[in-house]
Order: C-alpha cells, then sequence, then structure tokens
C-alpha cells in the first residue's frame, strides 16, 4: 500500500508540474509578448485554459493532502520552515485566479482591466519562480531544524534556505519550464502565421531553460552542494538528463514543422525525465538540512492510515482520472492524431 501512496505522490507532483506549470507558463508567455501579440495570446489563454484552469490545481491539493496524512515529518519541515515563499505562492495562486476572472467577465470595462492585466501576468511569473525557490530550499543543505531559537535568528531559520542564490535559480528555472510548456502547448491552439509566433517562443524559452538548467548545476557544483554533486554522480539521473537533452533535436524539429502532437509529447516526455532525475538522485533523502538528511520513509503514519489513504486515492483515482480527460479531451487540449490537429487548423 506504501507504494501506491508513493506513486500517487510522485504522479500528483508530475501532473501538477506539467499542467499547472503549462498554467502559470501562459501568463508568463502573455507577459514576455509584444504589445500587439498580448491581445492574440490574451484570447489564446482563455480559449485553451478557460474550461479547465481551476483543475490544474487540484493535483497540489492532492499533493498536500498526501504529504499531511503519509508523510507528516515531511509536511511539518515543509509547512514550518518554508511558510513564507508558501504563503507568497497562496497569494499569487489567488491573486492570479482574481485577474483571470475579472479581466475576462468584468460587466464594466474600464482602466481596471489594465490592472487585472498586470495582476495576472506578474503573479504568473512570481509565483512558479516561489515555487522553484521552495524546492530549491529542500534540497540546498540550508535549513536550519532546531528547538532553540535563542541561538539562531529569524532569518538564519525562515529566509535564508530559500532567499539565496541556488533557490532564486532553481525558482527561475521553473518559471522558464513553465513558459516552454506553455508556448510549446499554444503552437496547438492557433494556425497558420500565428502559429510561427508561439513555435519561435517555444524555442527561445527551451534555450533559456537550457541555460538556467546549466546555471543551477554550476553553481551548486561551485559551491560543493551536496545535492548537486550526487546528481552529477548518480548514473540513472544523468541518463534521465541525457535523454531529455536528445530529446530536444526532434522537439525543436517538431516545433519548426508545428506539428502540436510531437511538440506536447515530447515537451511531456521531458518533464517526467527532468522530475525523475531529481528525485532519483536522493530517494527517499528528498530534504536535505543543514545538519542532516531526512528520509521520506521514516516517520510515516501508521499501516491502517496508509492504506486507508492508498484505497481512497486508487478510488479516486478511476473518479477523478477519466473525468479529467474527458475533459480535456472534449475542449481539444488532447489530441491523439496529426489529422485532428490538421483538421482543426483548416
Amino acid at each position: 500500500m506504501l507504494y501506491v501512496v508513493l506513486f500517487f505522490t510522485f504522479f500528483s507532483l508530475f501532473l501538477y508540474v506539467l499542467l499547472g506549470g503549462a498554467d502559470f507558463g501562459a501568463g508568463i508567455v502573455e507577459l514576455f509578448s509584444s504589445r500587439d501579440n498580448r491581445k492574440l495570446t490574451r484570447d489564446t489563454i482563455y480559449k485553451v485554459m478557460g474550461p479547465i484552469w481551476e483543475a490544474n490545481h487540484i493535483w497540489l491539493i492532492i499533493l498536500i493532502v498526501i504529504l499531511w496524512i503519509a508523510f507528516p515529518a515531511y509536511f511539518n519541515v515543509i509547512i514550518i520552515y518554508l511558510h513564507i515563499p508558501l504563503t507568497l505562492v497562496l497569494l499569487g495562486i489567488t491573486m492570479r485566479g482574481v485577474a483571470f476572472i475579472f479581466r475576462h467577465y468584468d460587466a464594466v470595462i474600464d482602466a481596471s482591466q489594465i490592472w487585472y492585466n498586470r495582476m495576472f501576468r506578474i503573479s504568473s511569473l512570481l509565483t512558479p519562480i516561489f515555487l522553484g525557490m521552495s524546492f530549491g530550499a529542500l534540497v540546498s543543505g540550508e535549513i536550519v531544524i532546531t528547538n532553540d531559537y535563542s541561538q539562531t535568528t529569524f532569518a538564519e531559520i525562515f529566509i535564508s534556505p530559500w532567499l539565496n542564490i541556488f533557490s532564486v535559480l532553481t525558482g527561475l528555472f521553473y518559471a522558464a519550464l513553465c513558459a516552454f510548456l506553455a508556448s510549446t502547448l499554444l503552437i496547438g491552439e492557433t494556425s497558420a502565421e500565428i502559429r510561427k509566433i508561439y513555435s519561435r517562443k517555444s524555442a527561445f524559452f527551451t534555450i533559456v531553460l537550457v541555460l538556467l538548467g546549466g546555471a543551477v548545476l554550476f553553481y551548486g557544483y561551485y559551491t560543493d552542494m551536496v545535492f548537486v554533486k550526487d546528481f552529477l554522480q548518480n548514473t540513472l539521473s544523468l541518463l534521465a538528463i541525457g535523454i531529455s537533452a536528445l530529446l530536444l533535436i526532434p522537439l525543436w524539429t517538431a516545433i519548426k514543422k508545428q506539428r502540436s502532437v510531437l511538440t506536447r509529447i515530447f515537451a511531456g516526455a521531458q518533464i517526467l525525465l527532468v522530475i525523475f532525475a531529481a528525485v532519483n538522485t536522493h530517494f527517499p533523502n528528498l530534504i536535505i538540512t543543514a545538519g542532516e538528511e531526512l528520509n521520506m520513509l521514516e516517520d510515516i503514519a501508521p499501516y491502517s492510515v496508509i492504506k486507508v489513504l492508498a484505497i481512497t486515492l486508487l478510488a479516486g483515482g478511476f473518479v477523478i482520472l477519466p473525468g479529467l480527460f474527458h475533459l480535456m479531451r472534449s475542449f481539444n487540449m488532447i489530441k491523439f492524431s496529426m489529422k485532428e490537429n490538421e483538421e482543426e487548423v483548416s
């Protein structure tokens, strides 16, 4: 039953990075679009995100609930020591949702639309940055776990672990990943000359993503960071990153030829490989603090709780996944063949 819980833990993480990341990335693409293309991008975003945008964050909720119930020790560390960036993430998600609704459905079109647009774009950029910074904090070895607050300052415990160069680089990497996913998705939602715009953006953010990924590894190696050094010595992790890098060749070919189905397949495969590489490097020690590495499989919930949770997740999966698949299929978020895409374009 523990393996079932672990599967849904990382499956939820994968889907949130993929779907939620593309959700955030849509706002980033809009932010970095020219003034002439912003309205076009905004209209395309509503066509793509409008029917399902609320469903994307369900995977984050499921992930949090699983950690809270099955892995309370891990949940406590994350919630207590990263409460500041996670609060900023929550505020960003809320502000982004408010702006997304009001700039589209507000009955009065006035100057407030300008502020809604700015709120949506800026929160779409900052929210994934804070999410990436939170992950960077978990593996950077900067978290100080202590019960004696007289020996450490507030900044050392609650700010320094996530507000540092490595965490910032990790946050920027995730934001670039979101923009890459969104621009790749948008290729299949437009046609003719407009599609070339998102093809160029996808290629651009791919390059930015590679450069930031290299910067994260270089800085981590230069500062003798445990996670990065172990990552560079882990054969499976390096193999996964190598395959992900090789997929750039067919990805760029598909982008150049504006093949929406293939670009989505390659992009999804790359996300899966990157997550596998990151998790495999130190599993089950997925939190590295200043004093020790915390084992995810220690201090877990009793077997009776794990069993009930696993059964609930299996039952919920049979209900949620087919419904979500049908929803995405109904709004052409999922295409099975090039023929479907050609029919849509024509």
